[in-house]
């Protein structure tokens, strides 16, 4: 039975030494990779500068159609493509500089409505966009609090009211 013990201890003890060093060597070694790549890359990929990631609108009504803009520079080392610039619903809506090359140093902005129709309460929504940045996606986000329109508000409780009286 302790020949049984011993050997199991003996045989754990080495895997798990073996392993770790492996282990280690291939973070090691994963690491070294990235950073490599993180150096090819950044020395001339462009890069956009925001002067805000975030905006919050506040307090608005139930029904307000709200925008503001998000001003970048390319501080990178070659021109900047936007591709694509979506809302993470409907309700929000950008405008950006599609397909038009921004050179390094250049200004762009990007300019989001927030429709707050049937949108009571606090809203947080994000824009994201695909460019030729490092990373391929930058990520903006707006928040509100909505304040429900007393008519809508009404309307929908009295819906829940029919719904729970059906279950």
């Amino acid at each position: 039975m302790k020949n049984i013990f011993y050997t199991i201890l003996a045989i754990s003890f080495i895997t798990t030494s073996c392993g770790e060093s492996a282990a280690k060597k291939i973070n090691q070694d994963n690491v070294q990779a990235v950073e490599a790549q993180a150096q090819a890359n950044t020395s001339n990929s462009p890069v956009m500068t925001f002067n805000k990631l975030s905006h919050d609108f506040g307090n608005i009504n139930e029904g307000d159609i709200v925008t503001t803009t998000f001003s970048f520079t390319n501080t990178g080392k070659s021109d900047l493509l936007i591709v694509d610039a979506r809302g993470s619903c409907g309700c929000t809506v950008p405008q950006y500089p599609k397909n038009v090359p921004i050179a390094p140093g250049a200004t762009g902005e990007i300019l989001v409505s927030f429709d707050s129709s049937n949108k009571p309460s606090l809203q947080q929504k994000a824009v994201t966009i695909s460019a030729n940045t490092e990373s391929g996606r930058e990520m903006l986000r707006i928040k509100a609090m909505v304040a429900p329109d007393p008519v809508k508000e009404q309307q929908r409780q009295a819906q829940a009211k029919a719904r729970q009286a059906q279950n």
